[in-house]
């Protein structure tokens, strides 16, 4: 089998796995952070010739980012609209 085709499949085994524990229980769960950010961008640099501390650590900073944007859009107003300056 080409390992392009294996590696494939292992991301999107990979991103399944991630999806199905990150929208478990939804109406109480956070975006998972730098910790699962960084778990899945390892494997998957590592996947792609070897660059898992490469992955970890763009995966720690999608993984900041989403928190961030989800934290910013439960306090009440949209991340859309951007700072609020008083």
């Amino acid at each position: 089998m080409p390992k392009h085709l294996v590696l494939a499949g292992v991301i999107a085994l990979g991103a399944m796995t991630f999806a199905e524990t990150s929208f478990v229980d939804s109406a109480a769960a956070r975006p998972g952070g730098c910790i699962k950010g960084a778990i899945v961008g390892g494997v998957a640099g590592h996947l792609a010739h070897h660059h898992g501390m490469l992955g970890a650590a763009a995966g720690c900073a999608y993984g900041i980012h989403k928190r961030h944007d989800y934290d910013r859009g439960t306090s009440g107003r949209s991340a859309a609209t951007g700072p609020r300056y008083n």
